[in-house]
Parts: structure tokens; sequence; C-alpha cells
């Protein structure tokens, strides 16, 4: 395995580890405590991570490069704004209609960057990706209860979402930015954005102030907690759509989804149904599915011409664009004819 492969497989990893972990910290901090402020929460998250890139940046473990201003507003703003509307999609909608928004962003994902990017995605991949969405829909989705507003929130959550993922994307890509660099000069945006909006939106959500609530020493400890795991959460987040794509990224949340469905069979001792747990296979399956066909689809192929001699009637058989570098009618310093 190459390092471009053994980097890709350990952001991967990370981003797998850290978000089961910190879904597990919050499930505890929301459920168990009754900390349900999201928003401000992911705000805290962001400018805990700010702090620690600063940190590292100081200690010269990466180097700073600077983005147009115009661009790097707008793209903060725009992943804090996706966030606000995916909790508010989450208050304004049932779960079952939620967890659909969910899988609603890997077709609109695919769409985009079909129409506006010219990116082909193979039968293969399509196929897969129908299944994993099949399996993830049959384990989470169990209502589908409508209504405009929360609607309307829904399909914006996926726009807002679908864009700035494919923006992290093409933005580290063609600025040349490392995840660690793109990370460190937006989050103090999206931080801001957040720290904004957060306390009214939950409060709106929750009919509670976040700053009225009993600090214990329990709820600090996990807050606490949460903003250290957050830290690789947004830090993998950014290197695995640098690395992979967008819509790869999205595979990866489903595959954690499953894993915290899993968990909290084992763990919380959720019921486990026998819909919730062929629901995981199937999407297994079509996750395996699309990993075997990206695989395949980034092999390098070999070039006809590198592979077939060509006959000329001077020479007969004449090896034109070699490989190797061998010349069109010697190779190896072996006369053709010979």
């Amino acid at each position: 395995m190459n390092r471009g492969n053994l980097g890709t497989v350990g952001a991967l990893s990370l981003s797998v580890v850290s978000s089961v972990s910190i879904v597990l910290c919050n499930k505890q901090l929301m459920s168990g405590l009754g900390f349900n402020f999201a928003t401000t929460l992911t705000s805290w998250h962001l400018l805990v991570t700010f702090i620690f890139l600063h940190c590292a940046r100081w200690f010269e473990f990466f180097e700073h490069k600077s983005m147009e201003p115009r661009m790097l507003v707008g793209f903060g703003i725009l992943n804090g704004i996706s966030i606000a509307l995916l909790n508010l999609s989450l208050g304004f909608n049932s779960v079952g209609f939620y967890q659909m928004t969910k899988l609603a962003i890997i077709p609109c994902t695919v769409f985009l960057e079909t129409v506006f990017l010219q990116k082909v995605f193979s039968r293969p991949v399509q196929l897969s990706l129908l299944c994993l969405l099949a399996g993830v829909g049959i384990a989470t989705v169990t209502d589908l209860e409508l209504n405009f507003l929360g609607t309307c929130l829904s399909l914006l959550a996926i726009l807002t979402t679908c864009i700035a993922q494919i923006m992290t994307n093409t933005i580290q890509k063609r600025a040349k930015l490392s995840s660690t660099q793109l990370l460190y000069q937006t989050t103090p945006v999206m931080a801001a954005t957040l720290l904004m909006i957060g306390p009214f939106l939950d409060r709106a959500l929750t009919g509670a102030p976040v700053f009225g609530f009993d600090y214990t020493r329990l709820v600090t400890t996990f807050i606490v907690l949460s903003c250290a795991i957050s830290i690789s959460v947004n830090f993998s987040t950014f290197l695995v759509i640098g690395k992979t794509s967008p819509v790869t990224y999205q595979v990866l949340g489903h595959l954690k989804t499953c894993l915290v469905l899993f968990l909290g069979f084992m763990l919380f001792k959720t019921p486990a149904t026998w819909r919730n747990i062929g629901g995981i296979l199937v999407a297994m399956a079509g996750m395996i599915a699309y990993s075997y066909a990206s695989i395949q689809e980034s092999q390098p192929k070999p070039k006809r011409d590198e592979l077939l001699p060509t006959r000329t009637p001077e020479n007969g058989l004449s090896y034109e664009n070699m490989a190797n570098g061998g010349s069109a009618n010697n190779m190896n310093g072996l006369d053709a004819k010979s």
C-alpha cells in the first residue's frame, strides 16, 4: 500500500472512530443529562478547534496559507448555516423525516457534481449507493410525518450541506490548501456564525436559555470531553473530503450511523428489531460494493497503444509509446526485425 492510500485509510479510520465517539458522548450529554443545546455546543466545538489549530500553527506544525477573503467568509458562513439548518430540520420534523433528509444528501451531491462539475458516476457506484441508502433507510426511518415548514428547512439543509461539502473538496484542490490550512481559516467564521445564532436557535427549539442551564461538574466534564473529541472530528471531516470526495464522506457517515446503532444495541440496550438488523446488513453490503467499485475505478488503466505493438510496412513490428521508454525501432538494444 502506497503512502497516499495509507493516508486515506488513516483519515477514514480517524473519522469513524472520532465521530462515533462524539455521538456516544453527546448522546449521554443530551439524553442522559438534558443538555439539548446542539447548535451552541457545535459553536463551542469549532471555537476549541480553532484555538487548538492556532496553537499548532504557533508551534509551526503547519504552514499558514491565506485564502481570498470573500471566498473565506462565504464558505465559513455557508458551513455554519448548513449546520444550523440541519438542527432546525431535526427540531421541526420527525426523526424519521430527518433521517430521510440525511439520506437525500448523497443523491443531491451526485446530481450537483454531475451537472456542474461534469463528474461521471459509473453504474456499479450508482447501484452500490442505492443499496446503501435502501439499507440505512430500512434501519433508521420509522415515520414520515410531513409539515410545510419542516420540509422547507430540510430542503435548504440538503442544498447547503451538499454545496458546502463540494466546496470543501474543490477549494482544497484548486487553492492547493491542506485540510488543516482550510480548517484553520474557516473555523473562526463558522464559530462566529453559530455563536451568534446558536443561543437563539436553541432557545426556539428547546424553550430554555442555554446560559440558564445548571452546569454541574458532570455536565461540564462531558462538554469538555465533547469539545476535545470535536477537534479530531472537524479535522478528519476536512481531511476525508479533501482526500476522497463529498459522496465518499457521506457514505462514511452512513457507516457511522450503522456503527452507532450497533453500539446502541450493545452498550445502551436499545431494543433491536429484525428490520434494524436487516437494514444494517443491506447498508453494509452497499458500502462494501461502493468501496470495491471505487477501488476498481481508481486503478490506472493501461492505454491500448501501450500494450499492443503496431505493424509498419518498413519495419514489421514497431513498439511505440512503450512505458519503459524504448525507441520505436529498438527495444533493449534489439532491433525489431530480429
